[in-house]
C-alpha cells in the first residue's frame, strides 16, 4: 500500500495570527493539494500531528502495543500506513451512518472541505479493503476528533480496526467467534483474566448488529476496552461480499489501553520527543512509566474565563479554540463549570476552568498569565462576545 507520511511532506499556504494556529486555504498532503472551503475546521496545529506515525515508531509504547495486538491475529493482514484523509463516503455513507448522526457534525469531526475530512475512526477503510477482496485484516493508524480536553482525551490518537469474514450465515456462530477472538486479545494484553473479570455489554453502532462493548476488571474497576459487533449485511453486500458470508468487526483505541498498561498518566506524553520519556520503553516489553516531573510538586495553574455565548454555541467550539492556540499542549484540562441564563435578558453565559500544567516542565505564573490574556482576546475576536 502507498506509504503516507506527511510530517515533512505537508505544505500549507497560511497567514498565522499571534498565538493562534490558523486554517489555511489549501494543504499539500503527500503530493495531493487539498483545497479548503467554508466547511473546513482543521487548523494547522491539528495537521502538524499527521505523519508522526507513533504506531510505527520503534520502542514507542503505541508501537509495542500494536505489535502485541497483531500477534493475537497471526492470520490477519495488517494495514498500518493508509492515508488519514478520507471522504465522507468512506467515513460515513459506506458504514450506514445516518445523515443526522452527531458524528457528522463539524463540532465532532475535523473537515478539510465538504467532501474530505481527517478520519475519526479506522473503520473508514473498511469498505475499500473488503471491495479489494481482503477477508481478514487489521487497520491501525492515527485518527482525529474534536473532543473534550483532559488528561485522557486528545484530538489526535490511534485506533486499531479488525475485520473477519466467515463462511456462514449463522449470526450466533459469528458472534461466538467474535467474542472468543476478542477475549483472547484482552488476555494477550492484560494477562490471564478470570471469567468474572470480563463482561460483555450490549451497545449500539450503526454499522454492526448486534453490537457489544467488552469491559475488563482492571485494578479494582471496570475498564471499557473496545467496541465490536456482527457487521451489517448491507455493508458486506455493498462491498461485493458473497451472500453466503457474514462477518464481524471491532475497534480499539491504542492510547486507552496503553495508558493503564504502561501507567502513563497523561495522553499528551505519547507525543513527547523528550529522550527521558522515549528511553524508558523497549519493543516487546510492557514497562511502567517513570514520571518526568512530579505532578504533586507541580500542581495545575487553574485559570477561569466567562463570557456571554453566541447563538448555536457549543462547548466544543471553545475547546477547539483552545486547541488552536500555540500553547495548547500546555493545557491539561478545560472544564465547563457554570452556565447562567440572565432572568431578564435571556442571555446565557458559560464559565470555563482552564488548567495549565505540563507533564514535562514547570510553567511560571507569568507565562500562564500571558497565555490567558491571549485566550481572552481571541475569544472576543473569534466569537464576537462580551467577557463577564
Amino acid at each position: 500500500m502507498h506509504s503516507f507520511c506527511i510530517r515533512r511532506a505537508v505544505r500549507r499556504h497560511v497567514t498565522r495570527s499571534r498565538g493562534l494556529h490558523s486554517v489555511a486555504p489549501w494543504y499539500d498532503i503527500a503530493g495531493q493539494r487539498v483545497h479548503t472551503d467554508a466547511t473546513c475546521n482543521t487548523n494547522t496545529h491539528v495537521l502538524d500531528k499527521v505523519g508522526w506515525n507513533l504506531h510505527l515508531t520503534p520502542n514507542h509504547p503505541l508501537h509495542i502495543l500494536k505489535a502485541r495486538m497483531e500477534g493475537a491475529f497471526p492470520d490477519f493482514r495488517s494495514f498500518d500506513n493508509l492515508p488519514p484523509v478520507v471522504s465522507t463516503q468512506q467515513n460515513f455513507d459506506s458504514l450506514l451512518i445516518p445523515s443526522d448522526h452527531v458524528s457528522r457534525s463539524p463540532r465532532d469531526t475535523f473537515y478539510l472541505n465538504k467532501d474530505l475530512l481527517l478520519r475519526p475512526h479506522t473503520s473508514a477503510h473498511q469498505h475499500d479493503l473488503l471491495s479489494a477482496g481482503h477477508r481478514q485484516f487489521l487497520v491501525c493508524g492515527d485518527v482525529y476528533r474534536r473532543d473534550t480536553i483532559d488528561r485522557t482525551h486528545y484530538w489526535a490518537f490511534h485506533q486499531m480496526e479488525g475485520v473477519k469474514i466467515m463462511d456462514t450465515t449463522d449470526v450466533q456462530k459469528v458472534e461466538a467467534d467474535l467474542k472468543a477472538s476478542l477475549e483472547k486479545l484482552v488476555r494477550v494484553l492484560f494477562g490471564n483474566l478470570g471469567e468474572g473479570e470480563l463482561r460483555w455489554v450490549d451497545a449500539y453502532f450503526p454499522f454492526t448488529e448486534p453490537s457489544f462493548e467488552l469491559e475488563i476488571m482492571f485494578q479494582g474497576e471496570w475498564l471499557e476496552v473496545l467496541g465490536c459487533g456482527v457487521m451489517q449485511e448491507q455493508i458486506l453486500r455493498n462491498a461485493a461480499v458473497q451472500n453466503d458470508k457474514m462477518g464481524w468487526a471491532f475497534g480499539i483505541g491504542l492510547e486507552r489501553i496503553a495508558m493503564p498498561l504502561f501507567k502513563i498518566p497523561d495522553i499528551r506524553l505519547f507525543w513527547s520527543q523528550n529522550k527521558r520519556f522515549l528511553s524508558q520503553f523497549e519493543d516487546g516489553k510492557i514497562t511502567e512509566f517513570r514520571p518526568l516531573v512530579s505532578l504533586k510538586d507541580y500542581p495545575p495553574n487553574m485559570q477561569s474565563i466567562s463570557f456571554w455565548i453566541p447563538d448555536n454555541f457549543s462547548p466544543n467550539d471553545f475547546y477547539d479554540l483552545v486547541r488552536s492556540m500555540s500553547y495548547c499542549d500546555l493545557v491539561e484540562e478545560v472544564i465547563l463549570f457554570d452556565e447562567f441564563t440572565h432572568p431578564k435578558t435571556g442571555r446565557t453565559s458559560n464559565a470555563f476552568h482552564v488548567n495549565f500544567r505540563s507533564p514535562e516542565k514547570t510553567l511560571t505564573t507569568h507565562e500562564v498569565n500571558q497565555f490567558m490574556a491571549q485566550l481572552r482576546e481571541t475569544v472576543v475576536q473569534r466569537f464576537g462576545v462580551e467577557l463577564r
